[in-house]
């Protein structure tokens, strides 16, 4: 057995080789997305299918993914079958996988002629076919409208990727350079990070890291269980809807959960939530575990590392056939609004067992395509985000939602969208009175303008734009935000939340709006030296200062840093602001 400061220096280590691993992939892809927004991810696993570390940047979402999926891997593909220098990959939903234009990578890595370990990276390609460019099918009724499925095959060996493999998914792309210069990161992505922990194996021998990651992975659970602890005992139980399918716009969908904790575990039981639908709002398993585990570590001691010891102590169950474990050939694309409808759920039950770490709901991120109507094509991916929900003692943070999915940058700067589309960015920015009022506010949302310069098409897979995040202890909604064509002659036209190659002409403008956090606690007991620091930031009107909680804003005439007199409210006494408020 290693001691606890070496098996610690191991877990950095392959923390590490994993990030080299997702760095070296946003540095050698093709997409706008990965190289502007640093969107990929990297784990190091290992023939146990243990999730052993995984890249800063890797998200829960999909390093749940790598670890559910290499089984199945294994499966198909027995280890023993298995070459150095080879290369595999898969992308199928019902096995792992997340969607058809996630594409997961593995690199075994072999200890004493046998693989011992595997070394992953993931990302989103640019396309692979589908119902529009950019693997964005919101209207899509089965699995086969998405793209392309690969079930595990080999991709590359010693000497390269595959050229059968190749074929098949140039053939099957819309941006075929683009796609292969994705696929060689990943490659790549596995050959740094398995280099790295082969030096590893020579410096702490076979049986030492083997030790260390033994020692780590149940010093994790260990901890996990002991923060789990500090939770009370019981079962408490939450539900969230899903504003529709995009099928039938009026029919809201329902995520619920029962969590049961004890003295070192939690349960957490998704029984009774509705059935998978022929539409895309549907999940794979290891999405809807992502979205649990993530939830449940937001109520635990945020220093805990992510690995299979924390996996040990949350038990998930998923029930088969439904929004959160759907079977083919139900559609998979749409696993941002069913798993985010599951981690509010989880948050909501977790607020009410620990009221004092209460959480409101939050606005979400709205995903989209923007992509050329014809050849040579040109995509643009993008999510923007909501506001999160107000949280017991704290204002919700403007428009960066809560979010467990995408990578370090998340959004695409602008000026790099701007000189690979043809297209302006016009204007980002917060709108005011967007974060729900209550006691404590809901973050804003946000509102970004697009001008076009050539004819597109606009895909969008958008939720909680028709069923506000609700308030909570007597905190109100957050602000609806929606999807916008503005026309040539300045009218503005609402698009639905889930629409599919809308085409807009050179000169139209698309309209992303996202919704605000919803509030907490009432707003009439807000702190009015927090409605003036509002008003000052410009994140509340005047208009909303009095309609939202009963002030009725008044220009100052005193300097900056002079002394206030608000009515019957002794707490205001310096602020430097420009506005004052009294009863309305």
């Amino acid at each position: 057995m290693s001691d606890t400061l070496t098996a610690e220096v191991l877990r950095n280590a392959l923390v590490v080789a994993a990030e080299e691993a997702s760095i070296v992939v946003v540095r050698s892809a093709y997409s706008t997305f990965i190289v502007e927004g640093s969107d990929a991810s990297a784990a190091v696993l290992d023939a146990r299918g243990r999730l052993i570390a995984h890249s800063m940047a890797t998200t829960l979402m999909n390093s749940m993914a790598l670890k559910v999926a290499l089984p199945e891997l294994i499966k198909d593909i027995p280890l023993d079958t298995m070459r150095p220098g080879e290369a595999y990959v898969l992308n199928d939903a019902y096995r792992g996988g997340v969607h058809t234009n996630d594409l997961l990578v593995y690199r075994p890595v072999f200890v004493e002629g046998a693989p011992a370990y595997f070394t992953a990276t993931m990302i989103h390609v640019s396309d692979l076919g589908g119902l529009s460019a950019g693997g964005m099918a919101p209207l899509a009724t089965d699995i086969f409208l998405e793209g392309l499925q690969l079930p595990p095959v080999r991709l590359a060996t010693a000497d390269g990727i595959d050229p059968a493999m190749e074929a098949i998914l140039r053939a099957n792309s819309r941006t075929p350079d683009k796609v292969m210069g994705d696929v060689r990161a990943l490659v790549a992505g596995t050959a740094v990070a398995a280099a790295r922990l082969e030096a590893l194996i020579a410096e702490h021998g076979v049986d030492g890291l083997a030790a260390g990651v033994d020692d780590y992975l149940d010093y994790t659970e260990a901890r996990t269980r002991a923060s789990l602890a500090d939770l009370p005992e019981g079962r408490f139980e939450a539900a969230y809807p899903i504003d529709d399918d995009g099928i039938n716009p009026e029919k809201s969908h329902h995520i619920r959960v029962a969590i049961t904790l004890s003295a070192t575990q939690a349960v957490l039981d998704f029984a009774g939530t509705d059935p998978q639908v022929p539409a895309a709002i549907n999940a794979s398993a290891s999405q809807s575990l992502a979205a649990a585990v993530f939830a449940v570590r937001c109520f635990l001691d945020p220093t805990i590392p992510m690995n299979d010891g924390c996996l040990r102590a949350i038990e998930v169950r998923l029930p088969e056939g439904s929004l959160l474990n759907a079977r083919s050939p139900y559609p998979c694309g749409g696993r941002y609004v069913p798993i985010y409808a599951a981690m509010e759920a989880v948050f909501q039950a977790l607020s009410d067992a620990v009221p004092e770490r209460a959480i409101a709901p939050s606005g979400i991120l709205q995903p989209f395509s923007i992509a050329a109507v014809g050849a040579p094509y040109w995509i643009h991916l993008a999510y923007d985000f909501g506001g999160v929900g107000a949280r017991q003692g704290l204002d919700g943070p403007d428009a960066t939602g809560v979010h467990f999915g995408i990578g370090r940058n998340s959004v695409p700067q602008v000026e790099p969208v701007e000189s690979r589309c043809p297209l302006i960015v016009e204007s980002i920015e917060t709108i005011p009175d967007s974060g729900g009022p209550g006691r404590y506010r809901g973050g804003l949302g946000s509102r970004t303008v697009y001008r076009f310069l050539a004819d597109c098409h606009v895909t969008t897979r958008g939720d909680r734009l028709r069923l506000p995040p609700p308030g909570r202890d007597g905190g109100l909604p957050g602000r609806l935000g929606g999807f916008y064509k503005a026309y040539l002659d300045g009218t503005v036209e609402r698009l639905a939340s889930k629409v599919n190659n809308v085409r807009f002409a050179a000169g139209e403008a698309f309209i992303m709006e996202t919704t605000g956090g919803a509030g907490l606690g009432p707003p009439a007991e807000r702190d009015r030296a927090a409605v003036l620091a509002d008003l000052e930031a410009g994140r509340v009107t005047p208009r909303g200062a009095a309609e939202d909680y009963g002030f009725q804003p008044r220009r100052r005439s005193k300097s900056p840093g002079s002394k206030l007199t608000g009515k019957g409210d002794d707490r205001l006494t310096v602020v430097p602001a420009l506005w004052t408020v009294g009863p309305a």
